[in-house]
C-alpha cells in the first residue's frame, strides 16, 4: 500500500500532534485526513505554516495541562460511591472495572473521564475504601477515593412473636405471685401448738 507524507494540523490520538509530519496509508490521507481537515499534503507552502501549527499545539497543550491539573485537584476530594452485589459472606459477585468508575464518575458528578486514564492494577474484589490511580495527563496523576458498599440488605434479626414473649410475662408473674401464698399456710401451722397450749393452760387454772 503506498505511503504519503502528510502534516498534520490537529492532535489525533495514536498518530500526532499539531506541525507532526508523519506518513500514512495514501488512501487514509485522500479519504480521511484531507476532507476532515486534519492534515494537509507535505507542500513549500503548507511547511511555511508550520511555525503556526506549533504555536497553536502550543497553546492547546498548556491549556490540557491546566484543566487536568484543576481536575485532578478537585477528583482528589471525591468519594466515589458504587455499589455491589454480594453474598451473605460479605463477598462481592464480580468486580469493580474502571468502566463502572467512569459511568459513576459521570452519574454522580457529571464528570467525563475516559477510563483509560483510570489506573487499576487489578479489578476491585472488596467492599471498603480503595485509592485508585489516576493518569490524567502526561505530567498530571491524581488519586481517586472509590468506596464500594453491598447492594444486598443484610439479613434482620428474628423478631420474637409477641404472643411468646406475653406466655414468658404471665409466667415470671405467676411465679412471683405464689410465693406469699405458699408461706402463710406455714405461719399458721406454727401458730396452732401455742393456742393449743395456752387453752390447756387455761384449763388447768380454772
Amino acid at each position: 500500500m503506498p505511503k504519503t507524507e502528510v502534516i498534520l494540523t490537529h492532535n489525533i490520538v495514536g498518530l500526532g500532534a499539531e506541525s507532526d509530519q508523519v506518513k500514512v496509508a495514501a488512501g487514509y490521507a485522500r479519504n480521511f485526513l484531507f476532507p476532515q481537515g486534519l492534515a494537509i499534503p507535505v507542500t513549500g507552502t503548507n511547511k511555511r505554516r508550520l511555525e503556526a501549527l506549533k504555536q497553536r499545539r502550543a497553546e492547546r497543550e498548556a491549556h490540557e495541562l491546566n484543566t487536568m491539573t484543576e481536575l485532578g485537584k478537585s477528583l482528589s476530594k471525591l468519594i466515589c460511591l458504587i455499589t455491589a452485589k454480594t453474598g451473605e459472606d460479605g463477598k462481592m459477585f464480580g468486580t469493580v472495572t474502571s468502566g463502572m468508575i467512569a459511568d459513576q464518575l459521570k452519574t454522580q458528578f457529571d464528570v467525563s473521564l475516559d477510563k483509560r486514564k483510570i489506573h487499576l492494577e487489578h479489578p476491585i474484589r472488596t467492599l471498603g475504601d480503595h485509592e485508585v490511580e489516576l493518569k490524567l495527563h502526561q505530567d498530571v496523576n491524581a488519586t481517586l477515593k472509590v468506596r464500594v458498599e453491598s447492594a444486598t440488605p443484610l439479613p434482620e434479626p428474628a423478631a420474637v412473636p409477641a404472643a411468646a414473649e406475653g406466655a414468658r410475662e404471665d409466667r415470671r408473674t405467676e411465679k412471683r405471685g405464689r410465693r406469699p401464698e405458699a408461706a402463710a399456710p406455714a405461719k399458721a401451722e406454727k401458730g396452732e401448738p401455742g393456742d393449743k397450749k395456752a387453752k390447756a393452760a387455761k384449763g388447768g387454772k380454772a
